[in-house]
């Protein structure tokens, strides 16, 4: 049952489908199956006497240990209907959890892409993962797939010579249900794009991902679903009184935009969830100019508007009977004699005044006045996205997203969610006592509350202009992008943010 297929750059179309036990028998490609550590093979093989006595001295040789990441090719193995068997190790047994069934997924489909094969079928997806549901593994594997076979080599003259596999299949008991197993498949493949769109924005580099580029990306969203794109332009803003905001893009020459999104899949009268999406599509510091080494990683300051815009794209293409509201600020943070500078105050969309002590701590200056513009949305609750700061780096890593909330169980739901998605977060304290850090002598609060608890003084900030509405803030400076060999956006945390979608429709199985 074919269920949908993605464009892999723009020449070669991959298509997924879930292969049930009775499925008609054809010679396969390409067979992937699991080993553990005990040289055991996982469940969910199709294996006939003649082949398992094959494949027991295969793994009784010791060519396949079973160890996590580790791949074995087989041919001509009797009396099974493939052309390649590949053996994927899953590592111990009693370890086999949510990180490494992913992980196992990501290893499958690379080295059956590698192998030349033109079809693959993962057996893996029968493997039980504890405490996970079926569709729950085969959402997780689309999602998986779409990332393994992401690339980005726009801008390089010679491209990979990849050779990507044409047909993927997940085998599924049963039991499962195929109408089960075709909506997580759905999901997940939506998802994956939603990723990939977050991830090839962010890729992009600063002279190219300009505010109007995104401005623009947002517009082809909407056109693609139908979907309503008001974009605020410099006089919108200023009408308005989006100082704070305004104030970052004084330096730049690059015009700032206000994305401003609706997807309405719920009823006229519903409120919407409002995500806004930090949109500072390079970040110099300003006046406070950042130190040179790495500064070219800060084209990935934009990564919440992209993961708020991928968002958008995942839940249009669900059709999910929400109604939803992306948001995107999006400046340039440059100097120049024009800049904002320290000491600089700016009266904020709310009213309020804001000293700006260092121009670097930008991303709270547009997302001030972006969440008072949400307000006249009426929302249901807001959701924000940013790489706000590297106190949060120190915090917490490039594992978890920070999450800051004044609402226990708005907080309670993306928790949850990031666990579902394993696009995990980490609620951290937004107590008063904080408060005091951000105090100012001229305006009514400081832009910084100086190093102690940097990300806590951050979410402090913004929490002074999310007090009218259930509220979280997401601070995702360590998980939106990697550095070193790696390089390279994560699309982090459109999972995270989908499923909490997805539970919030009831459509999360």
């Amino acid at each position: 049952m074919i269920i949908g297929f993605f464009d892999l750059k723009q020449e070669k179309r991959v298509e997924f489908s879930i292969k049930l036990p009775d499925a008609t028998k054809r010679r396969e490609s390409c067979v992937v199956a699991g080993v553990f550590e005990s040289r055991g093979l996982a469940a969910g093989g199709e294996f006939g006497e003649s082949a398992r006595r094959f494949l027991d001295g295969v793994l009784a040789s010791g060519d396949m240990d079973g160890k996590a990441g580790t791949a074995l090719m087989l041919r001509n193995v009797p009396a099974f209907g493939g052309e390649r068997l590949l053996l994927i190790g899953l590592g111990k047994e009693k370890e086999f959890h949510d990180k490494a069934y992913i992980a196992a997924i990501r290893a499958a489909v690379r080295a059956a892409g590698n192998s030349g094969a033109t079809d693959a079928t993962l057996l893996l997806t029968r493997i039980p993962v504890r405490k996970r549901s079926a569709a729950w593994r085969i959402r997780q594997a689309a999602m998986a797939a779409r990332e393994t076979l992401y690339r980005f080599d726009r801008f390089k003259s010679r491209k990979e010579d990849a050779r990507p596999l044409g047909r993927l299949a997940f085998a599924v008991d049963e039991k499962t249900g195929e109408a089960a197993a075709a909506q997580a498949l759905a999901q997940g493949l939506a998802i994956g794009e939603g990723v990939a769109l977050a991830r090839t924005l962010g890729d992009l580099p600063g002279n190219v991902c300009t505010p109007a580029h995104l401005a623009e990306a947002a517009q082809r969203i909407a056109g693609e679903h139908r979907l309503d794109c008001d974009i605020l332009e410099q006089a919108d803003m200023e009408a308005l009184g989006m100082n704070a905001l305004l104030s970052v893009a004084k330096g730049s020459r690059q015009s700032p935009k206000f994305i401003a999104a609706r997807y309405r899949g719920g009823p006229p009268d519903g409120k919407p969830i409002v995500l806004i999406g930090k949109g500072i599509t390079f970040d110099s510091g300003g006046i406070s100019l950042k130190p040179g080494e790495g500064m070219d990683e800060m084209k990935f300051d934009m990564c919440g508007a992209a993961s708020v815009l991928g968002t958008l794209d995942a839940a249009a293409r669900m059709r999910l009977p929400i109604n939803l509201a992306a948001l995107a600020p999006c400046v340039e943070n440059l100097p120049g004699g024009a800049a904002g500078k320290p000491g600089d105050i700016v009266t904020s969309l709310s009213g309020q005044t804001v000293e700006i002590l260092n121009t670097d701590a930008e991303g709270r200056l547009v997302l001030c006045d972006a969440l008072t513009y949400a307000e006249r949305l009426k929302p249901q609750a807001v959701i924000d996205v940013a790489t706000l700061t590297g106190a949060c780096v120190i915090a917490l890593g490039h594992v978890a997203s920070g999450l800051f909330a004044n609402d226990d169980e708005l907080a309670g739901a993306l928790l949850a969610a990031g666990d579902a998605a394993f696009d995990r977060a980490w609620r951290m304290p937004l107590w008063d006592d904080y408060q005091e850090q951000l105090k100012s002598n001229f305006a009514d609060m400081a832009n910084v509350g100086g190093r102690p608890a940097g990300s806590v003084t951050a979410a402090c900030f913004l929490s002074r202009f999310a007090g009218k509405f259930a509220w979280a803030h997401l601070d995702i400076a360590g998980t939106a992008w990697k550095s070193g060999a790696d390089k390279g956006a994560t699309g982090r945390p459109v999972p995270l943010l989908t499923h909490y979608l997805l539970a919030l429709a009831g459509k999360l199985r």
